[in-house]
């Protein structure tokens, strides 16, 4: 099985803390454990204008927000051959690094993480839902960790 290609593109104003391999590994952590295939993953950060233009005209929400997802594929592949684009706002991640009191890196890598378990089918509209992603990309957080 061929590794699955996650291009990274920072059209930001601000210096990504996340690199190619570290990205890379993330998804492959993903993939083993949740039983599927990426087959293609486009990362674009971009700044608080070009979000709120994606949220406007893809959501009709007039806001900043960390990141949105889009997954391009077929379901009738399953999620074996998932494909997609990782819109997130660079600005915004930093932001909520120190609101949180994490790393910057840190931060950038759970905010992959939750945009790689949007493509695959989890959601956050709930508090349940918030619940259950926050404990998923607490876990691939500390598995990427482990694997350092």
């Amino acid at each position: 099985m061929s590794e699955p290609t996650l291009q990274s593109f920072n059209e930001s104003s601000v210096n990504v803390p996340l690199d190619q391999p570290t990205a890379q590994k993330i998804l492959s952590l993903i993939e083993v454990h949740e039983k599927v295939v990426y087959s293609f993953v486009e990362l674009v950060y971009v700044d608080e204008e070009e979000i709120i233009r994606i949220n406007n005209e893809h959501l009709d929400r007039d806001y900043v927000t960390d990141i949105i997802s889009f997954r391009y594929d077929e379901e009738s592949d399953g999620d074996q051959e998932i494909e997609g684009t990782l819109f997130c706002c660079a600005p915004r991640i930093k932001e909520q690094a120190q609101e949180f009191g994490e790393s910057a890196e840190r931060e950038f890598e759970r905010i992959l993480i939750h945009g790689l378990l949007h493509l695959i089918g989890y959601n956050d509209q709930t508090e349940e839902e918030k619940r259950s992603m926050t404990e998923l990309e607490d876990k691939y957080l500390a598995l990427s960790e482990d694997n350092k």
